[in-house]
This record gives C-alpha cells, sequence and structure tokens, in this order.
C-alpha cells in the first residue's frame, strides 16, 4: 500500500516532509553532561553508541540517534548526552504531557547506567545542562517581512526571559536563549531538576508562544500597543549556538539570575517606572493567562500562579543552584506527578510508541512491521509478504492508531464477539418467529 505521504518521501522531499506534522505540536529536548568516577567524559568515547548502553534492541531515528521504549530519543552530541521527547500535538496537557515523556527517558537512562556502572565497576553521574522547549510553526508564522520566524524569535526574547528564569532558572545560569529553526521556535534556557517546574515553564512558554504566532505583526513596535512591560536598556546577544538570540546577564544592567526577584530595581516601559523581576512576570502572566490556560493542566497552572504570587519557591531564590542539578536521575527523579489515568499520552505519542515496540500494523489484507523512523513524523515499515519498505506519515498513522493498538488478534476476536452478539439479539427478535425462554 502506497499513501501520498510515502509518494512524497520517495520524490525527493523527505528531509522536508520527514521533519512536519500537520498538528500544532511541541516537544522537550534536555542535554546533560557525564561524569565517570567524579571526571567529565564525552558520552560518544565510554559508549561509541547509544547502542553500547542501552541493554535491549533499539529503533533507528536518524543519523545517530536512537529511539528509546519511552517513544523518546536519546543520542551522543558534542559531548553531552541529549534526550528528546516525541513530537506531541498542542491540546490540554501538552506540556505535562512533554513532561513525563522526557522525565520518563531520564529514568529509563539512568536505570541503563545503574546496570552499567555494576558490570563495568565505575560511577556515572549525570548533570544538567540545558533544556530546548520547542513549539512548531503553522504556515502563517513561517512567512517572511513583518512576521518571519526570525522577527519572531526576537519579539518572544522581549517578552520570555524574565518569566522562564522565574519557572525554570537558578541562581547560576547566564542567560535564555529564543532561536528560530525552519519549522519551530526554540526556546533555550538551564536544566531544570525539578520535573513539576519544568512543565509549570513549558506551559507558560507555549501559552505565549501560540498567543505572540497569531498577532498580526511580529516587529518589536507590536509590544507598544499590549499592556506588557518592557525591561529598557535591554541588549540582546547572539546565541552560541545556531542562529538566534539571547537574553544573558550581560544584556541587563542588574544579573536578572542573581538579584533580589522581589526588588523594584528594572526600569521598564510604558510608562517608565521601576518593577520588580516577580512583578513584570506577573504582568505577563497576566496578558498571557487566557493562552497560557487553554494549553495547560490545573497542577501546573496553579504551580505558575504560585511562584508568581511568591508562595512556592522560585530557584532563583535559593542561596545556590540545587545539588539535584549535578545528579539527575537520583537527586532528582519522576514521581509519576501525572499518571495515565489522568492524564493519557498524546495521540503522536501512542503512535512512535506503537511503532517503537515493533507491533505489525495490519492495512487491507497486509501486515507490514515497523522497521525505523524518519525524523520525528515519519514510520518506516516492511510488508511481511514482499519485504518491501514503506513509508507512512504520523498523520496518516493517526487514522489507523486504533486498529494498531487493538492488534490483529484482538480485532478478531473482538469482531467474533460482534458477530455472535449480534446473531443472539437478531435470533431473539420477534421477527425470527422464536421465543425467549
Amino acid at each position: 500500500m502506497t499513501t501520498r505521504d510515502e509518494r512524497k518521501v520517495k520524490g525527493g522531499v523527505e528531509r522536508r516532509a520527514a521533519s512536519t506534522a500537520a498538528l500544532a505540536a511541541i516537544g522537550l529536548e534536555a542535554e546533560f553532561t557525564m561524569l565517570l568516577d567524579g571526571e567529565q567524559v564525552k558520552p560518544e568515547d565510554v559508549f561509541g553508541s547509544p547502542r553500547k548502553l542501552v541493554r535491549g534492541p533499539l529503533m533507528h531515528r536518524t543519523g545517530r540517534s536512537y529511539h528509546l521504549p519511552t517513544g523518546g530519543a536519546m543520542y551522543f552530541d558534542t559531548g553531552v548526552i541529549e534526550l528528546a521527547t516525541p513530537v506531541i500535538e498542542i491540546d490540554r496537557g501538552c506540556a505535562a504531557r512533554a513532561g513525563r515523556s522526557l522525565w520518563e527517558s531520564i529514568r529509563f537512562v539512568r536505570r541503563e547506567l545503574d546496570a552499567w556502572e555494576d558490570r563495568e565497576g565505575h560511577t556515572v553521574h549525570l548533570a544538567g545542562f540545558s533544556t530546548h522547549y520547542n513549539v512548531s510553526l503553522e504556515s502563517r508564522g513561517r512567512q517572511r517581512g513583518a512576521r518571519s520566524a526570525d522577527k519572531l524569535a526576537m519579539l518572544l526574547l522581549h517578552i520570555l526571559p524574565f518569566p522562564v528564569m522565574l519557572l525554570a532558572a537558578n541562581r547560576r545560569s547566564t542567560g535564555i536563549g529564543v532561536r528560530p529553526r525552519p519549522n519551530r521556535i526554540e526556546v533555550t534556557a538551564d536544566f531544570t531538576p525539578d520535573a513539576s517546574l519544568m512543565i509549570a515553564a513549558a506551559t507558560f512558554i507555549v501559552g505565549v508562544v501560540r498567543e505572540v504566532m497569531s498577532w498580526p505583526s511580529y516587529e518589536l513596535s507590536a509590544l507598544d500597543s499590549v499592556a506588557i512591560p518592557v525591561v529598557r536598556d535591554f541588549v540582546p546577544e547572539p546565541h552560541s549556538s545556531r542562529r538566534g538570540w539571547v537574553a544573558r546577564f550581560t544584556s541587563f544592567v542588574e544579573n536578572p539570575f542573581a538579584c533580589d526577584v522581589n526588588a523594584a530595581i528594572w526600569p521598564v516601559r510604558p510608562p517608565d517606572r521601576l518593577l520588580s523581576l516577580r512583578t513584570i512576570v506577573r504582568r505577563v502572566a497576566d496578558h498571557f493567562w487566557p493562552s497560557i490556560a487553554r494549553v495547560g493542566d490545573p497542577r501546573s497552572l496553579r504551580l505558575i500562579d504560585s511562584v508568581i504570587r511568591g508562595t512556592a519557591p522560585s530557584l532563583l531564590e535559593l542561596d545556590d543552584r540545587p545539588p539535584a542539578y549535578e545528579r539527575v536521575g537520583t537527586l532528582c527523579t519522576w514521581a509519576n506527578l501525572f499518571p495515565l489515568r489522568a492524564l493519557p499520552r498524546s495521540r503522536y505519542e501512542r503512535v512512535l510508541i506503537r511503532a517503537i515496540s515493533g507491533h505489525k500494523l495490519r492495512l487491507g489484507r497486509d501486515d507490514y512491521t515497523p522497521t525505523g523512523m524518519r525524523g520525528w513524523s515519519h514510520v518506516v515499515f516492511e510488508r511481511d509478504r514482499d519485504g518491501t519498505r514503506h513509508v507512512f506519515s504520523l498523520d496518516y498513522l493517526l487514522r489507523h492508531l486504533d486498529r494498531w493498538e487493538l492488534g490483529p488478534r484482538a480485532e478478531r476476536r473482538l469482531r467474533r464477539s460482534l458477530r455472535n452478539r449480534l446473531s443472539r439479539r437478531s435470533g431473539d427478535s420477534p421477527e425470527s418467529g422464536q421465543t425467549s425462554h
């Protein structure tokens, strides 16, 4: 069976098609440095490939990255271990789903490291390095001119840094970045060794980015017509990696990561006056709250409100960076904050997990076995009948998800059960001429 998506991939636009999903989506990435017996090392020098660390089979994604059973991906990138969530469609609770997926992957990798330690007689620690919050661009968000992705990134850099600092950064942090990517906006920050705060920050970011993305203009002058305090004398700096910009501590007259979050020291406009970091964040949250609430889960919305009010602590208010930052997966772990019965997995997650698990998909009279991925949005299958390769998009597979999750055997049992039930119902009906006893 060949789909239009499959023909497009074979027709020479594979790279572009494989990086884009039809539904608006988000994703999280986290980077970790690795310490072997107390010394920082490059994971690629120790393991070579994730296949040498993970005991079970891994599905290849692309390049040197592999999918984990959690649905996320793992790869070694210039000296760090990077974990990425699958794409997760934007809906209420999407940030919680993404956070859960990321922390499940962290827990999985930590367990594999524990097993490796036992085998090799070494100790390995993961130290948090960075977190990337990705929000897909809609087609209108990829326009040029006044609504280009570059202008959108710069506009967001004048809105997001203080809120992200308060929710996700620590006193040793140095910057909050925004990078325009071909199909998404990426907000970069330090790794947050607290799953609840990371999810709260993701919720805030998604709500703001989605709202600003709908503005008619991405020029900085658009800020003049909204009630958002903008810090004066702010000087964006080029991002250290890829195209984009960063609000570094040197971009402000004071270091916002080390200041008193309640001190009214920040000159803002409009009007010209001094506000505290916390008050600035409260004003931004008030303006964007309807959009944030549309994508947020109740737990994260309460936490955002509590941190802004000061009834829950921000990491900026601690004396130093938490020790858990240096022992990710041991001093900070996933505590199942969002059980599946309360927050089911997103549809894209379910498709990817089904593919990674290797479960066959029946289409028509043929069975297809998943064998790999093309980027984030296409799954490679082998047709059992003739061994030919077929590539289906996530959006195409969504239409077959219920049948795929059910499985062919269960589907046959269900069909037999339904036929028997209908047969009994027909036999008991007055039209059948039979009498029930």
